[in-house]
């Protein structure tokens, strides 16, 4: 019989809001900073032990002048983990319930910034929502790997059924989770992401305690047979018609950004390259924080 699992504490310093609904589920969301400003929307990416604690420097930072909003997405962290499909539809669900709650608080319009996988839903809510953004923030976005492009038909994802039901088998999912989120395994994902074995330890020790918690494997064996990749996203990057600024680093595993041709040269995008792993606001808060305002306060002239 397995130990119980020990509790999650909050991913960041933040109150604590469910902005779920019927077609979401229990949706958490961390909430910080000063009322009456205008807001930004942080959305964290996908993998075996994902949650809101990998925007942790950016949240910490930003909630000093901004109303700072950052979900846990449906599978992971204090959201709703429960046995069910997890899809791109399901985790722009998720989103665009957060920015329904962002809205009741206030009507400025936000900012949004997502990292890696989330990107796909932020650039599909963008799409879908016209004008309910104000700009939008890509950090190591999934989709410019290689020179593919991806223009399926829309909302189709680039998931392997007979994968899914491999991974999950005949009730060996949740034992196949076990292995892939062992302390030294979480560690070296982190050290592959970061180019780096100075990862952040504190990300770390959260990884480890998220991946114990019940249901957690439900989500992660979608993502790896691909059930929660868009294989329309070179279109929805394409459609993006507000602001976009796109930052990555040079170290590890997310360092091959050939795709981004085809966005490159749009005048609506910005790209800033750093000398850093996935994650370049851990590394270099200071450096990041820098550029990406200085792409906001060119919003703002």
């Amino acid at each position: 019989m397995s130990a119980p699992a020990l509790p999650l504490p909050p991913p960041v310093a933040g109150e604590r809001v469910e902005v779920g609904n019927a077609a979401t589920g229990r949706v958490a969301a961390w909430v910080a900073g000063p009322a009456g400003t205008r807001a930004l929307l942080l959305v964290h990416s996908v993998n075996a032990a994902a949650s809101a604690a990998e925007v942790r420097p950016l949240f910490e930072h930003y909630a000093r002048t901004r109303r700072v909003w950052a979900p846990d997405l449906p599978g992971f962290g204090a959201s709703e983990r429960s046995d069910r499909a997890y899809t791109p539809r399901l985790m722009t669900d998720a989103l665009l319930a957060t920015l329904d709650a962002m809205q009741r608080e206030t009507a400025d319009v936000p900012d949004v910034l997502a990292v890696s996988l989330g990107c796909e839903f932020a650039a599909r809510a963008a799409v879908e929502r016209p004008g309910a953004l104000r700009s939008l923030a890509l950090v190591s976005p999934t989709g410019f790997r290689g020179t593919r492009a991806w223009r399926a038909a829309p909302g189709s994802t680039r998931g392997v059924p007979a994968l899914y039901r491999a991974l999950r088998g005949p009730g060996w999912g949740a034992a196949l989770f076990r292995q892939l989120t062992r302390p030294r395994v979480i560690r070296y994902f982190l050290e592959r992401t970061w180019g780096s074995k100075a990862i952040d330890e504190d990300l770390w020790r959260f990884d480890v305690l998220t991946t114990r918690q019940p249901g957690a494997e439900h989500a992660p064996l979608h993502f790896l047979a691909g059930n929660l990749f868009s294989a329309d996203v070179t279109t929805l990057y394409e459609s993006l018609a507000l602001p976009v600024w796109m930052s990555h680093g040079v170290r590890g595993d997310f360092t091959d950004y050939r795709g981004k041709r085809v966005v490159e040269a749009r005048a609506n995008w910005r790209l800033t390259v750093f000398p850093t792993g996935a994650l370049p606001y851990f590394e270099r808060r200071d450096e990041f924080v820098a550029a990406y305002d200085a792409f906001l306060g060119a919003l703002a002239r």
